[in-house]
């Protein structure tokens, strides 16, 4: 059986970090039945019903959150809001079945009906008076809601793959509308029928919708349908164990982004917040594809950690090819700098790349880093730097300048040696003569070693940034 998984989401904002572990998990398991099964499929629906609050903004947002985790999905988005003839349909089956009726209560009949209840103590409920009543005492004028004709007696169980199995009297739920007054299909009904139609085999979800599979279990029973298997994951909950909020870092993918998460890190992290895989805390794709089962998901909520993300981000920086970082740190400070970037800058950024990445856990912070080897000449020095470059400093560098002009073989080993040599010459502690060369070759007090500075930056741009040093310190 080939095994079919869908992520629907409503778009109402952008794409939430609960949303895209839910997509994360519904897409690992058809990738895994794909694999190693008899076969996988995970769909895509944009669940738009709600036409107030559902936006092309946001539906753009989605797509894009999903293309940059790298969770594409089999064939077109499906617009839920596009189906309501089909929804309807449905409805019209049940009616003539008997599974659904009529109810013309007004909203102060409901109103009344709910406060009765709760002046007795009762769940607030409807009462089921038009359930069986004869359509002939029907009020002149009222549009009626459908509503589903739900079993009164007995129990309904979802045999949960993550909860386990879940059991709640039909006494305690009520009949349930799936039509509303004016003809628009209500959520609970069209989840039901466009899975139908998906041929939705596993329902994987968070656990805050677990109370609606009650109602949606009855519905598939109602239409004689096959009930899709309901796999219920935990929410995530911020540090503190409250529910996740903006506080916890509960922003949309598009922020991680902006704040430097590579893609794979995010996917590993998220993958790890309620799902585990014996001690393995580093996990590529293909190994996530091929582990991962719904049996290992735990029942307990996952507490979101910002500081282990970004470690763990900074981990995926340093095994990144040097090549592909340059690029995202290129087109970084393109946006930065309004495209005003030395000509050379992707060369140096790849030939510098290993040290730099070294020392920075986002892509946010790996640009900054990098940001002297993209700058255009003369460069502009922090307060901090120009402090270092006093007189001695300038004759220091005057000095060495004229030794390093000399060099003919531009390697960090001979930019090294030439450096120390003069430095032990004019008895200097080599600190002495590095400091000044680190402002005056990157404008700032904090880079990587200084020697694989210049043999980055090459000759001419190297002694090139030398002399506007000493031409800044001259003037100043």
């Amino acid at each position: 059986m080939t095994i079919v998984t869908r992520f629907a989401p409503s778009p109402t904002g952008y794409l939430h970090i609960g949303g895209a572990r839910t997509a994360l998990y519904n897409w690992l398991f058809a990738q895994h039945h794909q694999q190693y099964g008899d076969g996988g499929k995970f769909l895509l629906r944009i669940e738009d019903t709600d036409r107030a609050r559902s936006t092309d903004g946001a539906v753009a947002a989605i797509l894009d959150g999903m293309k940059w985790l790298g969770l594409e999905w089999d064939g077109e988005a499906i617009s839920q809001f596009e189906r309501a003839n089909v929804h309807r349909a449905a409805v019209e089956k049940l009616l003539a079945s008997g599974n659904a009726y009529k109810c013309y209560c007004s909203p102060e009949e409901l109103i009344k009906m709910r406060d009765v209840a709760r002046a007795k103590g009762h769940k607030r409920m409807y009462d089921g008076r038009w359930r069986d009543r004869d359509p002939s005492c029907a009020p002149a004028g009222v549009s009626p809601v459908i509503r589903l004709k739900a079993p009164m007696e007995g129990d309904t169980t979802i045999a949960d793959l993550v909860q386990g199995d879940v059991i709640v009297a039909n006494k305690q739920m009520d009949d349930m509308v799936l039509l509303r007054a004016d003809g628009s299909p209500t959520y609970m009904l069209a989840v039901v029928v466009d899975d139908h139609d998906m041929d939705v085999t596993h329902v994987i979800r968070g656990d805050d919708h677990l109370t609606n599979s009650f109602r949606q279990t009855q519905l598939y029973q109602a239409l004689g349908w096959e009930t899709p298997t309901f796999a219920h994951i935990p929410l995530i909950h911020g540090p503190d164990g409250a529910k996740m909020s903006k506080r916890h870092g509960a922003l949309g993918v598009d922020a991680y982004r902006d704040q430097g998460f590579l893609p794979e890190a995010l996917r590993n992290y998220l993958l790890r917040l309620g799902w585990s895989h014996g001690d393995e805390e580093i996990i590529s794709t293909e190994q996530a594809i091929e582990w991962f089962d719904l049996s290992s998901v735990g029942r307990s909520a996952a507490r979101f950690d910002f500081a282990k993300l970004t470690n763990l981000n900074g981990n995926y920086i340093r095994s990144a090819h040097n090549e592909d970082l340059s690029k995202l740190v290129t087109s970084t400070l393109q946006e930065k700098f309004d495209g005003k970037l030395a000509e050379a800058t992707p060369d140096r950024l790849k030939k510098g790349m290993d040290e730099l990445k070294e020392r920075a856990k986002t892509v946010v912070e790996l640009s900054e880093n990098a940001e002297f080897y993209a700058k255009i000449r003369p460069l502009e020095m922090t307060e901090k730097a120009l402090s270092m470059l006093d007189s001695d400093s300038l004759s220091h560098l005057s000095n060495v300048l004229k030794e390093l002009s000399e060099l003919a073989n531009w390697q960090v080993e001979e930019i090294e040696k030439t450096v120390k040599a003069f430095a032990e010459s004019a008895e200097l502690k080599l600190g002495k003569v590095a400091q000044p060369l680190r402002a005056a070759l990157t404008g700032t007090t904090v880079s990587p070693s200084i020697f694989n500075v210049m043999a980055v930056l090459g000759r001419d741009e190297a002694l090139g940034r030398l002399e506007d040093a000493l031409s800044i310190g001259t003037r100043s």
